[in-house]
């Protein structure tokens, strides 16, 4: 089976970029669209009147390319030279392209080069043509293949009897491949083969269809998913950017402390390190000990530290340790006397493990380099060091940092966000769980050096990737002010329907609590990825037949006894603060320095777990209707409906798209008298926003007294609720009696 020829034409080339030229132009906001088979171009386009009416910048597509048939995400590229079938193919897409345009919206569009799906099967034109003719395949350079023993292992038989010894490849059984395979791939997934774009052929038919759609004016933006997979980021960025002249950013997850090679020319990330800072200053610090405390007693681990590093020693030594083993052979040449290859494999898995960022890049990034060397010791370890510095750019640099943030991945967000559940509102994407908060001055420090570095950055709160919506976080956050009161509740429910596994106990409580309601189907495939994710009594390999049965029972017992109604009513006490908290880190969101986005659906009341939950269908019909209600005049109470968060939605964005002028600069603006701290505030140009924090402290404390805002020389006003402000120091009692937010702009409207 051949590859379709469209694979291998010359792609139509964007206009380049050179030094100097002129900083492409982001979108004032995106809008994610998830499309399926269910949700194709034609439906794509049936929304754009609602996106525009909304105030969206741009739409911000999931991959548009062929992907395996019925997939629901689209990182499974098949063909890259053609728009997915599925969809309504090339028809549709410029259809829809053609619409965008019309609409006054820009397109973004999410493109995977680190992959692509493959299978036994013909899934996949150019991997069934290096199945059929090996080596002699024009495609076998396209994959990142190990050709040392000549044939292919392909890890999908059943069973060992369906194994089989075929001419350019070995059918095996499917347990074999973690130890033994021979191509890079994503992650662990066996079925998503690494695609090496580092080679200017392979980039060339891997992206001409896409960067044809940018030069001819159908897409305005890339997202690139996981850079930190291919053999040269910053090469690849600089590659794409001239070849596109696209607003770009990257799906790179940055450590708290991180930023992105200045070398990459883009315009940043897709907003992980913001969600952090953003849901942080929602989370009261005073928290930390009682939750501490319970988890403690619980039997939840509590360092850290502790339980990332054995989590990524354990995903080094099993699920990727065919990479590591690959790895290991290339350093076995450069080891000293007395050091065998079997120490190598250890070192290898040790220095990865021990990264303090996701991976090095280097020359860039050798201090990070530099740290784990040093935290893995040994003469082994000393020997990949030596080898590394000899050649930074060479196969054994290039392997060991593409593995290394697989290795942290797997074993941090995969793995330790699942065992460490003190406090599992921290335990996000790009988080940091022994961090406990952010506070003001380090919110206001890492914004204003967001618009002094990456103004065109994207930013987000909720993706397809998060563990839990931002309204799920939100109410959560709530949940480090009654430390007390939680813990109590946790310890009696807890007696009546306990888990027998303490970190999935605590992990069932706070998640029943910040999805409620929630249905037992919902809680039953959420706790089933959460065990088996964790690795700590079944996996997705090797099943605990008995443990799965149990904790596949418990959300249709909860649900069904005295212990539901306890949980009702210990949500209804502190889903008011819940909606303070989203209503305030969303419009921070949305006029903080970077590019916001809007994951679908999430103008509305949110209350997803983990994907697939957070990916199911949008009804947009009732936001339609809401929206005409507001624009009617209507200011919506905050309530079950989510009208309130759609207010503050449209307004913070439709004054994005319509003054940009607004949206510039960044500086605190100190509230002043007896309950300043929680009051968050900054302006831009002429633009304030204004945020409560920490509710039900504000309450207790007996509100908000004598304290002020005091403002900037002006007449503001705010467009949330129309009203003008009063005085120069506006009492905060009174600027918030309506909404716990304010959005003010100087001058006329």
């Amino acid at each position: 089976m051949t590859a379709p020829d469209r694979a291998t034409a010359t792609p139509a080339t964007a206009p380049a970029t050179t030094a100097g030229a002129a900083r492409p132009q982001p979108p004032s906001s995106t809008y994610r669209l998830q499309f399926t088979p269910g949700f194709t171009f034609a439906d794509a386009e049936a929304v754009l009147d609602y996106l525009g009416s909304l105030g969206a910048g741009a739409l911000y597509a999931s991959p548009l390319l062929e992907a395996v048939p019925g997939s629901t995400h689209g990182y499974d590229v098949t063909d890259p030279a053609r728009a997915r079938a599925d969809f309504g193919g090339e028809q549709g897409r410029a259809s829809l392209a053609k619409a965008v345009r019309g609409a006054g919206l820009g397109f973004v569009v999410d493109i995977v080069p680190n992959h692509m799906a493959v299978d036994s099967t013909p899934v996949n034109a150019w991997w069934t043509d290096v199945m059929e003719r090996g080596q002699g395949s024009p495609y076998a350079r396209y994959f990142d293949i190990d050709w040392s023993d000549g044939t292919l292992l392909l890890p999908f038989a059943g069973d060992e009897e369906s194994e089989e010894e075929h001419e350019h490849y070995r059918l095996a059984f499917w347990r074999r491949g973690n130890a033994e395979l021979n191509y890079r791939r994503f992650f662990d997934i066996t079925t998503l083969a690494a695609v090496r774009v580092e080679d200017p052929e392979v980039f060339e038919a891997t992206h001409g269809e896409v960067l044809r759609w940018v030069a001819e004016g159908d897409v305005t933006g890339l997202r690139v998913d996981h850079p930190d997979g291919l053999a040269d980021p910053g090469g690849y960025a600089r590659d794409l950017a001239a070849r596109s002249g696209a607003w770009v950013v990257v799906e790179k997850i940055l450590g708290p402390d991180e930023s992105l090679p200045v070398s990459w020319p883009v315009a940043g990330t897709t907003g992980y390190d913001a969600l952090r800072e953003v849901c942080g200053l929602f989370v009261d610090p005073a928290g930390e000990g009682p939750f501490t405390d319970l988890a403690v007693e619980l039997g939840v681990p509590t360092d850290f530290a502790a339980v990332e590093h054995e989590c990524r020693a354990l995903v080094a030594s099993t699920i990727l340790s065919a990479e590591v083993r690959r790895i290991a052979a290339l350093l076995e040449p450069s080891l000293p006397e007395g050091v065998d290859v079997e120490q190598a494999r250890e070192a290898v898995a040790a220095v990865m493990a021990a990264f303090p960022v996701y991976r090095s890049y280097l020359p860039e990034g050798e201090q990070d380099w530099a740290t784990a060397v040093r935290r893995a010791g040994g003469p082994a370890a000393e020997a990949l060091d030596a080898a590394v510095r000899a050649d930074p750019t060479g196969e054994l640099a290039t392997r060991i940092q593409q593995t290394s943030g697989m290795v942290v991945a797997k074993g941090t967000e995969d793995t330790a966000f699942y065992r460490f559940t003190r406090f599992v509102a921290l335990n996000e994407v790009g988080g940091a769980p022994d961090r406990f908060g952010v506070t003001p001055e380090e919110f206001h420090r890492r914004a204003a050096a967001r618009e002094s570095g990456s103004p065109d950055t994207m930013t987000a709160l909720s993706t397809h990737d998060t563990k839990r919506s931002e309204d799920v976080r939100a109410r959560l956050a709530v949940l480090a002010e009654v430390p007390d009161e939680f813990a109590a509740a946790v310890r009696r429910w807890s007696a009546a329907h306990p888990i027998d596994e303490p970190s999935l106990n605590a992990l069932a409580w706070q998640s029943l609590v910040g999805a409620w309601p929630v249905t037992a189907d919902r809680m039953r495939a959420y706790l089933e990825k959460a065990a088996k994710e964790s690795k700590v009594r079944t996996t997705w390999v090797d099943h605990d037949e008995e443990f799965e049965a149990a904790v596949d029972a418990w959300p249709a017992a909860v649900l069904g006894s005295e212990t539901a109604g306890e949980v009702a009513a210990f949500v209804d006490g502190i889903v008011d603060a819940g909606w303070s908290n989203a209503l305030g880190q969303k419009l921070v969101q949305l006029t903080a320095p970077g590019v916001p986005d809007v994951y679908q659906g999430t103008e509305l009341w949110d209350l997803s777990l983990v994907d697939p939950d957070n990916r199911r269908p949008v009804d947009y019909a009732p936001r339609r209707a809401l929206l005409e209600r507001i624009d009617s005049g209507w200011l919506p109470d905050v309530d079950d409906s989510g009208a309130a968060k759609l207010l503050v939605t449209s307004r913070a964005l439709r004054l994005r798209g319509q003054r940009p002028e607004l949206f510039r600069g960044y500086r605190p603006v100190p509230a002043a008298g007896p309950a300043s701290a929680h009051a968050l505030a900054f302006e831009r140009t002429g633009l304030i926003t204004v945020a409560t924090r920490l509710p039900v402290g504000l309450a207790r404390a007996g509100g908000w007294g004598g304290t002020v805002l005091p403002l900037p020389p002006g007449e503001w006003t705010d467009v949330l609720t129309g009203r003008v402000v009063t005085g120069s120091a506006p009492a905060l009692a009174d600027l918030l009696d309506r909404y716990p937010v304010a959005l003010l702009v100087r001058g006329d409207r």
